[in-house]
């Protein structure tokens, strides 16, 4: 799981797993583990929703609490911050899950099909 959050093969750990921001690639290019069957799906910006909003609900609270900043500001700032958390934590939930699915041999990475 952890090769997945690096977004390496979850198989050798060298092989870049991913083609593009999100797109997992059909095989690794160093060990050509096939990664083609992986169904992570909506996992991934499901863990990033509930990651981001328990980081950034009690911040929102403490900040507003202590330093009852303009709404504008506070806004812009958190909304910077909610964007920026989400787009680094996606890809590499989405490489996490194709790595869960990996050592728990889930949907053909066993080599058989279920």
């Amino acid at each position: 799981m952890l090769r997945g959050w690096r977004r390496r093969c979850p198989s050798c750990g060298n092989g870049p797993m991913m083609a593009g921001y999100l797109k997992v690639r059909d095989t690794c290019p160093v060990c050509e583990e096939e990664l083609h069957h992986q169904r992570a799906d909506d996992g991934p910006a499901y863990l990033t929703i509930v990651i981001v909003g328990h980081i950034l609900a009690p911040l929102i609270l403490i900040v507003y609490s202590n330093f009852r900043p303009d709404p504008l500001i506070m806004a812009t700032g958190f909304s910077v911050g909610c964007v920026a958390l989400s787009l680094y934590l996606l890809p590499r939930l989405k490489g996490l899950m194709v790595g869960l699915q990996w050592a728990k041999r889930m949907h053909g990475f066993g080599g058989e099909s279920g």
